[in-house]
Formats: structure tokens, C-alpha cells, sequence
């Protein structure tokens, strides 16, 4: 793995633990209130329930449930190149100019060219979402979403402290475009640094503005909640119409109908930095990495093995083969997109590159970009039961699936991961089908999706489980 020692050996160009790597502009960053003391586990052990002569008693690996209170990046070729000239909009006008001023046609045009995808985990065309939103009639509104719910996600906190304007620039091109100059910017309670620096950046476009005897657009800045569910698109809008953050059912797409019914172009911050790229590059120049089918480049965030409150955060190139990207970690079952994500079998990814529509393809998810490689040695239902119970603690609980399916999820999850004998493979299989589709928001669905991802890949290890042995 670049960036990260997932063997405990450091590779060329990656620091020891607790340092940034040669290069990195943000190393060692501190999030400001958010400093782990140490591996997060719920209730140290497993469960003593379990058979003890049967069933491993070791300790399951540290589930992140709080934001890394570390951040490594290295410089990447896109949406991290120059970051070592520091965040500041003079450096980001120095290296890449002025601000694009397409027209709405032109930004159509070409991000729909460079197929760019939300990386928020949806991965829908952007273009489409863009003509929806213009072809409304009312005052349009641009939000950009900081708000990563996943303690395991860390991109676009990196983006935030990194290059910021690479993510404000997106969003002012596109608000110019649709002759708006409402944006609206949500960042993350408990990563105030995020905020922090989102501010400062306002700051300066502000002042260059006045400076400029130019009228910029109205950035409004919002702080959200902590919670996994709080940078849902619905909890986003209810956020900004002065509600609780909260998901709620989304009856029309927010580019249609959003924020008081107005057509609403909402996209994380990482989209909104992709599509400065390319509207600044030019589709020809930004498909010069990735490949024919997925131009560009995307962000992956990964565990720091030898410090676990760390996270590292690289951008890579798509068509990248796995292998450079993990090191000897690409032969271990790997969960992609993160806690609403799927599991990847142990060597799945050795022969694999990095592309979303490949993983689509074998029933697997890049989400949001969160690639964690399962601890060497540690068993993969454990890991996943730690997960299910954080996730069946974080839902919006204004349905039945959350409020009582995920917890009956989560406990019966828990019982095959200690060997309980009482588990049944049919009743999780049930559980996950009264909670599919019959929540309010995506949040229910998600946890399925990593509850059947478990039982299909690992289906040697659960019937192990389901016998009473783990042969972890």
C-alpha cells in the first residue's frame, strides 16, 4: 500500500508510524478534539457466551467509530498536485489560474465527456444531475456535503485541509453556470479542523472578490451533527430548512426538488474538486489518467495498520492494478465502499485494477472510496459484527427497520460471531430482508448489503461459526 504500512514495514516514500510520509503537505494533521486513545473495541473481548473451548476468545480488530484523529495524503496527480504549495488561494491561483467561466452548455459538455460520477458513494453521472437541476424553474441552490458520516472515510477531510479551493472552485463554476449565487457548505462537528479550514478559504475568495470589484456568491456555512446517517442527501436538506439532520424519505431527487422544493445540486466535496479538474483541464487532458471507460482519478481512503487513528488518503489513477495500491494486503478479504460496503475474498483483488464498473460487474462497491484490507489473523464475522452493532447505534430511528430490525440484526450477527448455538443462517438471512427496502432513508439497506456480503464470502467461516468453531 502506498502511504500505509500494512505489514508493519514501512514501503519506500511511507513515514514510520505517527508521521506523515516524504512529500505529504498534510501530515500528523490533528482534527481537533477527535484523538483516539487507543483501539476502539466493544467490550474488549468477545463475548463470553461463546463456547470458550470452541469458539477463539482473541480480540476483534479496532472498529474507527469516531473521525481518525490523524490524516496522512500523499501528492497526487489531479486533485492533490501542488498541494505542497499549501492551501491558500494564492498558492491554488498561482498554480492553476483564474477560475474557468464556462457557460452552462460548456460544463454540460464536458463533464458529461469525462463521464464524471459523484463520489459520494451513489456514483451518478454528474451531467445528468446538472440538466435536471437547470431544467427547473425555480432560483436554483448549490450545496457542497462535508459531512462523511463514516469514521472510516477521510478523503474529503483531506481535500478540506489539502485544496480547498479545488472543492469551492467546483461549486462556484457550476453556480455561475446556472446563474446562481447561493451555495451552501456543510462540514462535520467533530472534525472542526474541516471547518476550520473551509472558513479560511471562504474567507480569502471573499476578500480577492472585493479586492476584484467583483460580486462573488453567497457562501453559507453549516455544521452538522456527528452521526454515520448525518451526510445523507436528506439529512443534508433537512440541515438547511433549520430541521434536525436527519434522513428523511426522499419522494423526488434533490436536483428536482430539494431544498424548499427548489431544484437543488448537491455533491460531496471530492465530486465538486473532480469537476474543477475537468472543467480546468479539459476532458481531453484529465482522461490522460485513468482509462477509456473511467478517465481521471479517484480518492481511496485506507487504515494505517501500525497506527490505528490514523487514516491515509491517496489518489489514484483508475485502471491501477489493486496490488499497487495494497502491497501483500490485496491477498486478504478486503471491505470495499466502507460499512455500507461488500466484501472482496481473500486474493479477489490480485488480478483486479481499480475501477468502479469492474467491481459492479463481480456484485461489489467502491461507495465512497474506503478500502480495509481484514487484519491479518482476525476473523472476518467478528469484524463485521463490530461494524453491524456501531451501525444498528447510528440509524435516524424514524423507522421500524432501524429501530428494531437493525438491532435484531446486530444481535443475532452477534451470536454467530461468539458461536452462540441459538444462531440461525435463516433467521439473519430473514432479518436482512425485513430491513432491505422498507426503511426511510438508505441506511437500513446498506447494513444488509454488509450483513449478505459477509454470508456469501465467507461462507466457510460462518458455517464454522455456525458449528461453534472459528478457524481465525
Amino acid at each position: 500500500m502506498r502511504g500505509a504500512a500494512l505489514s508493519g514495514t514501512a514501503p519506500s516514500g511511507t513515514a514510520p508510524s505517527g508521521t506523515a510520509p516524504s512529500g505529504t503537505a498534510l501530515g500528523g494533521t490533528d482534527l481537533g478534539g477527535t484523538a483516539l486513545s487507543g483501539p476502539v473495541l466493544r467490550g474488549g473481548a468477545i463475548s463470553e457466551a461463546s463456547p470458550p473451548s470452541r469458539v477463539r476468545r482473541s480480540v476483534t480488530p479496532a472498529v474507527r467509530r469516531q473521525a481518525p484523529a490523524q490524516v496522512v495524503a500523499e501528492p497526487g496527480p489531479v486533485l492533490l498536485a501542488g498541494v505542497a504549495d499549501g492551501p491558500s488561494l494564492s498558492a491554488h491561483r498561482a498554480r492553476f489560474g483564474a477560475l474557468p467561466t464556462p457557460d452552462l452548455d460548456a460544463v454540460l459538455s464536458a463533464v458529461g465527456a469525462a463521464a464524471v460520477a459523484g463520489r459520494g458513494g451513489a456514483g451518478f453521472p454528474f451531467a445528468r444531475k446538472v440538466a435536471a437541476a437547470a431544467a427547473g424553474k425555480r432560483r436554483h441552490v448549490v450545496v457542497v456535503n462535508l459531512s462523511e458520516g463514516e469514521p472510516a472515510s477521510a478523503k474529503d477531510t483531506a481535500l478540506a485541509l489539502l485544496a480547498p479551493h479545488q472543492i469551492l472552485d467546483g461549486a462556484e463554476v457550476v453556480a455561475r453556470a446556472l446563474r446562481t449565487k447561493e451555495i451552501h457548505v456543510v462540514t462535520p462537528q467533530e472534525r472542526p479542523a474541516v471547518a476550520d479550514a473551509i472558513t479560511r478559504a471562504v474567507d480569502e475568495r471573499a476578500a480577492a472578490e472585493t479586492r476584484g470589484g467583483r460580486g462573488g456568491p453567497r457562501w453559507q456555512l453549516h455544521s452538522a451533527a456527528p452521526g454515520f446517517v448525518s451526510g445523507q442527501a436528506q439529512a443534508v436538506l433537512e440541515l438547511l430548512a433549520g430541521r434536525p439532520g436527519l434522513p428523511v424519505t426522499a419522494w423526488q431527487p434533490e436536483a428536482i426538488s430539494g431544498l424548499d422544493g427548489r431544484p437543488t445540486l448537491l455533491s460531496n466535496a471530492e465530486t465538486w474538486a473532480q469537476v474543477a479538474a475537468v472543467l480546468r483541464l479539459g476532458p481531453l487532458r484529465y482522461a490522460a489518467h485513468g482509462t477509456f471507460a473511467e478517465p481521471g482519478t479517484t480518492l481511496l481512503t485506507l487504515p494505517h495498520e501500525s497506527d490505528p487513528d490514523t487514516a491515509v488518503v491517496v489518489e489514484t489513477a483508475y485502471g491501477t492494478p489493486w496490488v499497487s495500491v495494497l502491497g501483500a494486503a490485496v491477498d486478504r478479504p478486503v471491505l470495499l465502499g466502507g460499512f455500507h460496503g461488500t466484501w472482496a475474498g481473500a486474493g479477489v483483488l490480485a488480478g483486479a485494477r481499480v475501477s468502479r464498473v469492474d467491481l459492479q460487474q463481480q456484485g461489489l462497491t467502491l461507495g465512497a472510496g474506503v478500502v480495509l484490507p481484514l487484519p491479518t489473523g482476525q476473523c472476518p464475522i467478528a469484524f463485521t459484527w463490530e461494524i453491524v452493532d456501531y451501525l444498528a447505534g447510528q440509524s435516524a430511528q424514524r423507522c421500524g427497520p432501524c429501530r428494531n430490525g437493525l438491532p435484531a440484526l446486530a444481535a443475532e450477527v452477534g451470536r454467530l460471531a461468539t458461536g452462540n448455538p441459538a444462531v440461525s443462517w435463516t433467521r439473519i438471512a430473514e432479518l436482512v430482508g425485513l430491513v432491505e427496502r422498507r426503511g426511510a432513508c438508505a441506511h437500513p439497506d446498506g447494513t444488509a448489503r454488509l450483513v449478505r456480503s459477509m454470508l456469501t464470502t465467507f461462507d466457510d467461516e460462518v458455517g464454522m461459526h455456525l458449528a461453534g468453531r472459528c478457524g481465525r
